[in-house]
């Protein structure tokens, strides 16, 4: 498995605008994927900036090519999404997944 991550910053008054249009318009595209596993988001606040740490996870770096493109570490990023963001990552780093403990935690 291949866990690619993709870091953005957005004010906190928009974070929640972000995981609505990740949760309702990026998950159900990505899952019309056979690749891919699953996601994640993570946020951290401070001060009034929130920063985003994607990552998604898919079995194949062939997977992330169906998705991305040739290049696969171009980050593919939404209009609708970028709007809601102050900066982002245009290039995104991958991982092999090598040790999982336990099951995801349950998203609310």
């Amino acid at each position: 498995m291949i866990a690619r991550l993709w870091s953005a910053k957005t004010i906190e008054s928009r974070s929640r605008q972000y995981l609505q249009h990740f949760e309702s318009s990026v998950v159900p595209e990505l899952h019309k994927l056979s690749g891919y596993i699953g996601s994640t988001v993570l946020t951290r606040t401070t001060n009034s900036e929130t920063e985003v740490l994607v990552t998604t996870v898919w079995r194949s770096l062939d997977a992330i090519r169906e998705f991305a493109g040739s290049d696969l570490e171009m980050a593919v990023v939404a209009d609708e999404a970028a709007a809601l963001l102050t900066s982002y990552d245009s290039r995104v780093r991958h991982f092999e997944v090598d040790l999982v403990d336990g099951a995801p935690p349950a998203i609310p």
